[in-house]
């Protein structure tokens, strides 16, 4: 099969979706990888890298994508790429459907298969494409964070972790799964007051036996949000429905009882945010001021730190994409559970539920769509 690893275009995406060990066993399976030339610079890896291992590099991207029977990228594909998609193209990649109808509806009309990371679900219902990026996610919104908390950024000039005889800056996180467990790990650790708000009593008292003393656990309704966002002097939005839009769940009218100069990093940017006045921004200009409040909505955080969350995703997304290239999509779907729930689009059907449901388009079972 061919392989085409495209250079990201998003701005400031220095990730890259294969790096040289993985090619280099993809070539010894008898595969053709084709990278995009310059590609992999942003992570450290170079063209010199890839052709020693077996790989060829591709002078651009109309001759990545013209090629490739097979794409795996970082991010979904926007608007410049559209055009290079075939009809018949499996596209491995990030995709968050759901919160852009335009990208759906581009890739439905694109004859495409679209198997998105983000929606690989195993039977535990662990997400294993997405926890990695949720990691890097939850612990770069603590930093980030901190920063804009500076007076210099408009913040309201606050150390998070205090020092002796002034208190610390409190941390509230929305949400107690991967991304909101990693940001309270380092935001306690920076000696913050933290607070995690989650609807699962099960996974609020098994926080409680793991984080330290200074992590507060409180079940999530509308009283106790607003009770602890009145107070917060940083707030992370990290809740998540599978492949579908994130709750608003920080309303315009609650900006009012907050802090002025507090700062929300909403980590859910990727699936629309979970603050009703966030939208997407980018690393070069990542926050902006609504009612006195710092939001940070930078939909591709991981990019920032490109060569650790470019290891850390390759780690996770290989295995899926070595079955891939070995079996073709149709066979791998049906021989793997956890890769078919990652189907989102094929054939122009939408086949994953929480992005029909976004749409108000048909949804088909994946299961159909293979058979």
């Amino acid at each position: 099969m061919k392989i085409g690893i495209p250079k990201e275009i998003k701005t400031n995406e220095n990730r890259i979706s294969l790096v040289p060990a993985g090619a280099e066993a993809l070539v010894a399976a008898g595969h053709q990888v084709l990278v995009e030339k310059g590609a992999g610079l942003g992570s450290g890896f170079t063209d010199e890298q890839y052709t020693a291992v077996g790989a060829s590099i591709a002078a651009d991207a109309d001759a990545t994508w013209a090629e490739a029977d097979l794409i795996v990228k970082v991010k979904e594909p926007i608007e410049p790429e559209w055009a290079r998609i075939k009809p018949g193209q499996t596209i491995f990649t990030y995709f968050h459907f759901a919160a852009d109808e335009r990208l759906t509806q581009a890739h439905i009309g694109s004859g495409a298969i679209c198997i998105a990371y983000e929606t690989v679900e195993l039977p535990s219902h662990e997400l294993p494409l997405l926890t990695p990026m949720s990691e890097v996610a939850g612990r770069m919104a603590v930093h980030e964070g901190a920063k804009y908390l500076e007076k210099l950024h408009g913040g309201r000039g606050l150390l998070l972790g205090g020092v002796p005889g002034v208190a610390p800056a409190k941390v509230v996180i929305l949400g107690g799964g991967v991304v909101g467990t990693n940001a309270a790990k380092i935001a306690a650790g920076m000696g913050a007051q933290v607070v995690i708000l989650d609807l699962s009593l099960e996974r609020l008292r098994y926080l409680s036996d793991v984080m330290p003393a200074n992590v507060q656990l409180i079940f999530s309704n509308r009283h106790n949000l607003l009770e602890q966002i009145a107070t917060a002097d940083l707030v992370i939005g990290g809740v998540l429905i599978h492949g579908a839009t994130a709750p608003r769940l920080i309303r315009r009218e609650d900006l009012k009882i907050m802090q002025a100069g507090a700062v929300i990093v909403d980590v859910a940017i990727d699936q629309g945010g979970c603050v009703e006045t966030i939208h997407a921004t980018t690393h070069e200009d990542p926050i902006y001021v609504v009612d006195g409040i710092i939001h940070y909505g930078v939909a591709n955080m991981p990019g920032g730190v490109p060569r650790t969350s470019t290891l850390a995703l390759t780690n996770a997304t290989f295995p899926y994409v070595m079955q891939l290239a070995n079996k073709g999509w149709h066979q791998a779907l049906k021989d793997n559970a956890a890769l078919r729930k990652g189907l989102n689009i094929v054939n122009g059907k939408v086949t994953y539920r929480g992005v029909a449901q976004a749409f108000g388009l048909q949804y088909h079972a994946p299961d159909a769509a293979i058979d």
